[in-house]
């Protein structure tokens, strides 16, 4: 193997296997800064912001295969110290001022638009225009200003900045271009001095003004992100930001009904606190409620529509403690408060109130693998194994580290076994820490 470097090489990139993809693979470990795909060889190399930063990446991918849609990728660590991408630079000038701004956005987790960007870059001065494309750097965009002062405001305050927590990263250079030629108005582009431009129709691209092809890649309906600046992501765009710009098959994105009715649940065997184990996998918990005259039925509030759905979408027909659950949208709008009803709306367990995006990626139906975190820094494989077993048959077990903390997968035969270790052992406690248990998507340890 090489010696460390902050640049990846990574092989057996099939030419399904979009940038989008490699960088949610990494994404985990910290700031992507550059990604060149070598699409003759299936390769690409990837460069993090820092060597820590991919040793770790390193060292989880060498325990465990990552895989990007079926296909195994495999990765190491590449002779190159530094990437230099050719047209990364195109269109800059370097350190002379200049009112237009050439932006990179590195580590692109929720969609940018013209609005968005209008935001974060409007409070230093009057913004003309605005035109946003696709090139291999990355996602990119021009903004002009009206004068030159405005643009280095912007470029001092803004550079390294990230738009959302933790991710979409500025990089912003002055451009060598003397004025922008917008001949639309819509997501991609706009010219705000001139607001009376028509609207393109869906499909083409602000190629025709010269700067590249955006592609409606990361395009999302303005009502997902547009009352957005620096502030926490609407759902809508973490949503489907989480799903790589589209909703999953089956997931309109539209429903509004919050409240969910699960029917043929065990009585025996189920509570409203293993209950909200599982659905605090798709959303926030408002409340749950156990219907005493039904005791095989009972109601979810989840935070939004949009939760609720994932919860339908994933859940409907899963298997728990023997019976094959029913999950559909309630009649009912919400719960109403009251001495059978449980509260979480404050619960410090609920999974989205940090990482929502994170958390979207990860919802999938019910797995035989699940994923363990915040584990204590001594546990042992043997301890895992003797918290779980009485759920069911472990076929392996495999303990690692992330970011210094100690995390685990566990496969169980069944996908029913796996459930039922994650909703009776989720949240935990054990020699002090309060585990994390959530379904993994990966085929094998």
């Amino acid at each position: 193997m090489a010696d460390p470097s902050k640049v990846i090489h990574i092989r057996n990139v099939g030419h399904e296997i979009s940038e989008n993809d490699l960088l949610q693979l990494f994404q985990p470990f910290g700031v992507i800064t550059k990604l060149v795909m070598l699409r003759a060889k299936n390769q690409a190399l990837l460069q993090m912001q820092d060597v820590p930063s991919a040793i770790n990446a390193m060292q989880v991918y060498t325990n465990v295969q990552p895989t990007i849609r079926g296909r195994n990728v495999y990765v190491q660590f590449s002779s190159h110290q530094e990437l230099t991408t050719v047209d990364q630079n195109t269109q800059g000038r370097g350190d002379e001022p200049n009112r237009i701004l050439l932006v990179t956005i590195h580590h692109m987790l929720y969609p940018i638009t013209v609005e968005v960007l209008h935001q974060v870059f409007s409070p230093y001065g009057f913004v003309e225009k605005i035109v946003t494309f696709q090139k291999s750097a990355g996602f990119q965009a021009l903004i002009q200003y009206q004068s030159r002062q405005s643009a280095v405001s912007a470029i001092t305050s803004l550079q390294g900045r990230n738009i959302y927590d933790g991710c979409c990263q500025l990089d912003i250079q002055y451009s060598n271009l003397d004025e922008l030629q917008v001949n639309f108005n819509n997501e991609r582009s706009r010219d705000f001095t001139n607001p009376s431009l028509p609207a393109e129709q869906r499909g083409r691209s602000s190629q025709q003004a010269g700067y590249g092809d955006a592609g409606g890649i990361y395009a999302f309906p303005a009502s997902g992100a547009s009352s957005v600046a620096f502030p926490q992501v609407p759902n809508a765009a973490a949503i489907a930001a989480a799903f790589a710009g589209g909703l999953p098959p089956g997931i309109s994105g539209t429903n509004d009904r919050c409240t969910v009715l699960v029917s043929n649940l065990n009585p025996d065997g189920i509570d409203e606190d293993k209950l909200f184990n599982l659905f605090s996998l798709y959303g926030n918990i408002v409340r749950i409620k156990l219907l005493r005259n039904k005791p095989d039925h009972a109601l979810v509030q989840m935070g939004d529509g949009f939760q609720a759905e994932l919860a339908v979408h994933f859940l409907k027909g899963a298997m728990l403690f023997g019976k094959r659950l029913e999950v559909n949208f309630s009649k009912h709008p919400n719960i109403t408060p009251g001495a059978e009803t449980h509260e979480y709306s404050n619960s410090n367990l609920n999974r989205f109130n940090r990482n929502a995006a994170k958390n979207y990626r990860y919802c999938c139906s019910p797995t035989k693998m699940i994923h363990l975190s915040t584990l204590p820094q001594e546990i042992t494989e043997e301890e895992i194994v003797t918290l779980l077993e009485e759920h069911g048959t472990i076929v392996s077990t495999k303990v690692f580290e992330m970011n210094g903390k100690k995390q685990a997968l566990v496969m169980f035969e069944t996908e029913e076994q796996a459930t039922e270790a994650l909703v009776c052992k989720h949240a935990s406690s054990m020699a002090g820490s309060i585990i994390r248990i959530s379904f993994s998507q990966l085929q094998a340890i």
